[in-house]
Order: C-alpha cells, then structure tokens, then sequence
C-alpha cells in the first residue's frame, strides 16, 4: 500500500505546488483560468484523440461496462438526493449537490493518473466513465436547474443541452478519435508527433490547473461539504465495486479502472456549473477542496486494492 502512495504522491504534489502558486499571488486566478482553458481545449483534448485514435469503438464500448457505472452512479446520486429533499432545500441545490457527489475529476486527473499508474489499456474503460458522466450526468443537471427555473421541459432545454454536448472537446477529440480509428487511416508522423507532445501538456498541465483553482476556494459550510465529499470518496467507488464486481460482474481489469476512477475527488466542472448557474457555489468549492484534499489518502487505497483484482 505504502508503494501504491508514493506513486499517487507525485501528482497530489503538482496539485499542491499549483495551490501554493495560486495561494500566494504567484499565480493569479486569470492565470488559472488561461490555463485551465489551455488543458480542456488542446493538450487534454489532444491526449484523448490520440489515446482514442489507437482504439475500436469494439474495444471501448462495453454495455455490461456502462450498465455496472450507471446502476452504481445513479444508487449513490439517489441517495444524495434523498438526504438533500429531506433538508428542504430548492430542486436546483438538490441536482447540485447530487452532482458533486458523484461526478469526480475524471478528465484533468483520471485520465492521465490511471494512464500512468494502471496502464494505457485503463483509457478505454476510462472513456466510458467520463463519456457516462458528461452526457447522462451532465446532461440531467442541466435539466433539471433549467426545467425546474421555467417550471417545465422545452425544446430549449434539449437543445442547450444537445449544443453543450457538441461544444465539449472531451466529447468531441474521443469520437474524433474513434471516427479516425474505424477508417483505418494511419496517423501521419508529424501529425502523431504534434498530438503526442501536446497531449504531453496534459498531466503536469492539468494538475497545477487542479491546485492553482483550489487556492481561491473555501470550506464553508464543511458539514454539508463533508457529507458531499463522503458521497464522492466512500459511497461511490463502493457501490460501483458492488456493481461491477458482484452484481454485473464486469471482467477484473475493467472492474478496478470503474472503481479507481469512481474514487477521485469531485470535479472542477461542477464548481463551473454552480456558478454559471448562481446555485450553491460556495458548497461545491467546499466540496471540491475537502475532497481533493482527502484523496491523497483515500486514492491510494482503492487503488492499492484494485492493483489486487487482476
């Protein structure tokens, strides 16, 4: 277990050297967000095409895969629910908090993390995950801050969120990158070349981004965030190793990717949610550092664990 942490250490440390930059002005927050802009739209995006481009859609698209993620995901996403209705509080700061509870940093940190400590065989099984996250996960929050703001479903609202979809270049380098593998086109190499060195970015890039946005959040609120962070941390790589492992027995690899990847901590794109919208954003920042912050300890374990499935 200890080897497993001191393999995780290195990108936790990127992840504070980032917030200790942020913290003491050294890196301002529009630094932050240039650079948080630059990962999402090419070095990350780069990185996905190039992992995808040497996959089949045969090698990534698994149902019993997709169907083990979405059991376990929508149980824990009930339950956050659950807890918030009883609170009282507005439909909008449920679907928020149910958001943070289990959609984890699968994109800056995921990726390249489980790339490096599992295997580039983990991409494809991670794919699954974060295609799962953004398009059903991603797509109900939306609906339902919007829905329940005009009081009923629209057009308008499928279309927002068909548009949001389309405009994301997670999304749009993956089935690029299956569009080119299921052509059969060799990657020129200069073209291979190019994506290789700007994905390259991706890692170091994507971690001082995680840790610089960290610096300008706060824990207010902990009991809530607490719970939040609980949710994403124990309840949800729980239930997916319930769900993959006992109820739809997924093949051991795949298996202990889901699980890792359902560990990490919640997602910096729900903070983005949270405040375009004007709903909660204080919780998820709160959320999102105490999360972050645990997860040097809690990552290691599952997967000092999963190491052990295959």
């Amino acid at each position: 277990m200890l080897s497993v942490f001191l393999q995780t250490l290195p990108f936790f440390l990127i992840i504070g050297l980032g917030y200790g930059a942020g913290r003491s002005g050294f890196f301002p927050e529009v630094a932050t967000a240039w650079l948080t802009k630059f990962v999402f739209y090419f070095a990350l995006s780069a990185m996905l095409f190039r992992f995808s481009a040497n996959l089949t859609l045969a090698d990534v698209l698994d149902w019993n895969f997709v169907m083990a993620y979405l059991w376990a995901t929508g149980f824990v996403y009930g339950i956050a629910t659950m807890v918030a209705l009883l609170r009282r509080i507005s439909i909008q700061e449920v679907a928020i908090e149910a958001q943070c509870a289990v959609i984890g940093n699968v994109g800056f940190l995921g990726v390249p993390m489980l790339a490096m400590l599992m295997g580039e065989a983990a991409i494809g099984p991670v794919m699954i995950v974060l295609a799962v996250d953004l398009i059903v996960f991603g797509s109900l929050v939306v609906i339902l801050i919007t829905g329940s703001r005009d009081g009923r479903m629209s057009l308008g609202i499928l279309r927002t969120v068909g548009l949001g979809l389309l405009k994301n270049p997670m999304i749009v380098s993956i089935v690029l990158g299956l569009t080119w593998s299921g052509l059969r086109i060799p990657i020129p190499d200069p073209m291979n070349d190019f994506v290789a060195i700007l994905g390259g970015a991706a890692t170091p890039g994507a971690l001082f981004a995680i840790g610089a946005s960290l610096a300008s959040k706060s824990a207010e609120r902990a009991t809530i965030s607490g719970w939040l962070s609980f949710c994403k941390l124990v309840l949800h790589p729980a239930f997916v190793a319930l769900s993959a492992l006992v109820l739809f027995r997924v093949e051991p690899y795949a298996a202990a990717v889901m699980i890792a990847a359902a560990s990490l901590p919640v997602a910096g794109n729900v903070y983005m949610l949270a405040q375009h919208y004007g709903v909660a954003p204080k919780r998820v920042s709160a959320s999102i550092l105490i999360s972050t912050t645990a997860a040097i300890v809690t990552v290691s374990l599952v997967i000092g664990w999963v190491n052990q499935l295959y």
